[in-house]
């Protein structure tokens, strides 16, 4: 086994483990932050496959805005969690159908008896570039050309969530204190401000 063959196999390790730290853990930040470790155990691999761009794209937007965004959304929402525990035994079973049968997936797709999707066929076919070879400018002559349509409908769904997590931020809450721009113009001077008048002192 290479160096290669061992960091590959350590951070996919990694990556599955924080995975399901992700969905086992009782405290939504704590998720989060497994997430997080997914996301930089999922770039040193696209590093190692020579995807730097994406590597990169992936700690900047998704670590570095993405779950910024997610913890920030958690903490404002303050989300009863043992509520939200109660009828998670309930949808259990449904949810280990549908992680068996996207394990049953992952192993025909990747495993020996599948289609040869990443096998020897593709990396004997694979064109070797030279050194000033940017993949950033091919990914985004395909991204702009070929994917287009797929690309402005993620924006949308972007953008669609982003305008859902600050309207659950504004709902009213009966604890919290507001104040009402309307009232605050109508305020005067004499409302705020008293003048008190006394007689001067003399500081010996």
């Amino acid at each position: 086994m290479t160096i290669t063959d061992f960091l590959f196999f350590a951070f996919a390790g990694v990556v599955i483990a924080s995975a399901l730290g992700v969905v086992t853990s009782r405290n939504p930040v704590h998720s989060a932050l497994f997430l997080v470790l997914t996301f930089f155990s999922c770039s040193a691999i696209w590093l190692m496959l020579e995807a730097e761009f994406l590597a990169i794209t992936l700690v900047l937007v998704y670590v570095g805005a993405v779950m910024v965004l997610f913890l920030f959304v958690v903490m404002m929402l303050d989300i009863n969690v043992a509520k939200m525990r109660e009828g998670f035994v309930s949808y259990l079973p449904v949810g280990i159908v549908f992680a068996l049968l996207m394990l049953a997936v992952m192993v025909y797709v990747v495993g020996p008896v599948g289609p040869d999707v990443m096998g020897t066929a593709a990396l004997d076919n694979a064109v070797r570039q030279a050194a000033d070879y940017s993949n950033t400018e091919a990914l985004g002559e395909v991204l702009y050309t070929e994917y287009v349509l797929a690309f402005e409908i993620a924006a949308v769904i972007l953008l669609v969530a982003i305008v859902a997590a600050i309207t659950l931020t504004l709902r009213r809450r009966p604890t919290t204190k507001y104040q009402t721009p309307g009232k605050q113009i109508k305020v005067k001077r004499d409302d705020r401000l008293k003048i008190i008048k006394s007689d001067a002192e003399v500081l010996k």
